[in-house]
């Protein structure tokens, strides 16, 4: 098995920024199968697939349209999400042939992607309780033996968005979700985790 202890440790000490751990990871691993769980304008995207050469399949989940019973900063009118999607697919344009987009829901989109296919999963979606549970119970059976599952807001404070948002519940959730599975989890830095 990868040695990812020793490969973050690198990684973490020579990166500036979350984007740039994140690249220099994947690319350490050799990632071929990648899915991204809330892509909003695709800059993330953009990073990885431009970094990491050995990425053969990129999905990208996302509903990029307003959601009702989602109540953090990042809901938009459904028409601005339009402009958002529009974005995404400009910013990831030049890798459309790796690049699967699934537009919807995690719990939706999820059944597109083959059990146990994936190398890594990014995180960074709906972070309320709700939003973190089913999407590392939906990602998780994706991911292949040996693989990682990562995310973003790992953040100690519930009130990441101020008490007008629902709270976010990354952390702790993230790392119960491991400790009921058996799963080693790593605190990163730039508010990361990795399963």
């Amino acid at each position: 098995m990868t040695d990812y202890e020793t490969i973050l440790k690198h990684c973490a000490e020579a990166s500036p920024d979350r984007d740039t751990l994140c690249s220099r990871f994947y690319s350490e691993i050799g990632i071929e199968t990648f899915c991204e769980v809330g892509v909003f304008k695709g800059a993330f995207a953009q990073r990885l697939l431009a970094d990491c050469s050995t990425i053969r399949t990129y999905y990208m989940i996302d509903p990029w349209e307003n959601l009702d019973d989602w109540n953090k900063p990042a809901n938009r009118s459904t028409a601005e999400f339009s402009a958002i999607y529009e974005t995404a697919m400009a910013a990831t344009a030049a890798h459309s042939e790796v690049r699967k987009v699934l537009r919807g829901k995690t719990k939706d989109q999820a059944r597109h992607i083959p059990d146990r296919t994936l190398d890594a999963v990014y995180i960074d979606g709906d972070h309320t309780l709700r939003g973190i549970t089913i999407d590392l119970k939906e990602m998780l059976p994706k991911v292949r033996p040996g693989g990682v599952i990562c995310g973003d807001d790992f953040s100690k404070t519930i009130w990441q968005h101020g008490p007008d948002y629902d709270p976010t519940m990354v952390f702790p959730y993230a790392l119960y979700f491991a400790e009921a599975h058996d799963l080693p989890v790593v605190t990163l830095p730039f508010s990361q985790f990795l399963i």
